[in-house]
């Protein structure tokens, strides 16, 4: 069986089995994954390679506040909020909207189509900016949001209007971006969407997923683009970076296989088999982009937007392995590094 993660076998009588493995997990991390991706995009430019494993555990008493304000665009089948009857209001930034604006930080959260294509979803996203402040803006995206955001960058800022006169004239006025922080952005693709759309897999998951969609009043443009050959062969290559923007990202990866009832199961295996660590969605080659500041171990897909299991952590907590991510950390945390960036 393939292993999740490359690791040692503990030594007889380790105390901490779990604690091992997540040590050797951060060694082969930088190992598996650093040399491939820079040899792949030399657009990765990494600070300190940092495998995170507890720096965002809790929230410091300060945290510098950014310059400019903070946008949070959404991933794939994201929302900013949803309302269901007779159940509370659903936030897809749970907590942490509420937090950033706590420090002082001017947030913007956006609403693009759920699953539409990523043209169509950067145009969303630039009126929805360009609607509520004139002047530059830090982006933070997380999974799809990411994308969205470099299109509208690339082409839909004011700069470069000029270049796409096919766009609306709304989504290239008024739009400054300062910086572009992705989390666990797939920027060179999924090998599940690879999996998802491939013939066997397809057959079986594509007609079920799209009548969903469909029943939904939604659009499935998302999914094709969301491919490694679409990504690497057709998007980078013509969705370029702005000069005048700064670009970080994080990325993300389990320390351990996900358990039977994961909705990362079958996705998270599929892609570690692929490219290797992985948060159940995005592998951390994938998540790569511009300056990248560090692995966030330990964390999956979800944990990433506050959405924690909290039956696991309960039990987990039973058995002494304490929390080592809080998202709301993690967030306020990118607000104080964009803040000593001057931005």
């Amino acid at each position: 069986m393939r292993p999740w993660l490359p690791r040692r076998a503990a030594r007889p009588g380790s105390k901490n089995v779990a604690s091992t493995r997540r040590e050797q997990c951060r060694r082969s991390l930088s190992q598996t994954v650093r040399a491939r991706t820079r040899a792949q995009d030399a657009r990765v430019r990494d600070v300190v390679d940092r495998e995170i494993k507890d720096d965002y555990a809790y929230i410091r008493d300060h945290y510098a506040t950014p310059r400019y304000p903070i946008v949070l665009a959404h991933g794939l089948l994201g929302f900013s909020e949803l309302s269901l009857p007779a159940l509370p209001t659903i936030h897809y930034w749970h907590g942490i909207r509420e937090a950033l604006a706590a420090q002082g930080a001017s947030v913007i959260t956006t609403r693009v189509p759920p699953s539409s294509s990523i043209r169509d979803r950067a145009a969303r996203l630039a009126d929805e900016i360009a609607a509520q402040h004139a002047g530059p803006v830090n982006i933070i995206a997380h999974s799809m949001g990411g994308l969205d955001a470099r299109y509208m960058i690339s082409k839909m800022m004011t700069a470069r209007a000029a270049d796409h006169p096919g766009m609306p004239r709304q989504t290239s006025q008024n739009i400054r971006v300062a910086s572009l922080t992705t989390v666990s952005t797939p920027h060179r693709g999924s090998p599940f969407a690879d999996y998802v759309l491939g013939r066997e897999a397809g057959l079986m998951y594509l007609p079920r997923l799209y009548g969903v969609l469909d029943r939904a009043g939604l659009e499935t443009g998302a999914f094709r683009e969301l491919t490694t050959g679409h990504m690497t062969g057709t998007f980078n290559r013509d969705v370029v970076d702005d000069e005048t923007v700064r670009y970080f990202s994080y990325g993300a990866a389990l320390d351990e296989p996900p358990p039977l009832l994961s909705p990362f199961r079958v996705s998270g295996r599929v892609i570690a088999r692929h490219e290797g660590p992985n948060d159940g969605l995005v592998s951390v080659q994938s998540s790569r982009w511009g300056v990248y500041q560090g692995t966030l171990l330990g964390v999956n897909h979800l944990d990433l937007i506050n959405w924690p299991n909290r039956v696991r952590w309960m039990v987990r907590r039973w058995m002494g392995v304490e929390r080592g991510f809080n998202a709301v950390a993690f967030y306020l945390g990118v607000a104080d590094m964009l803040a000593r960036e001057g931005l």
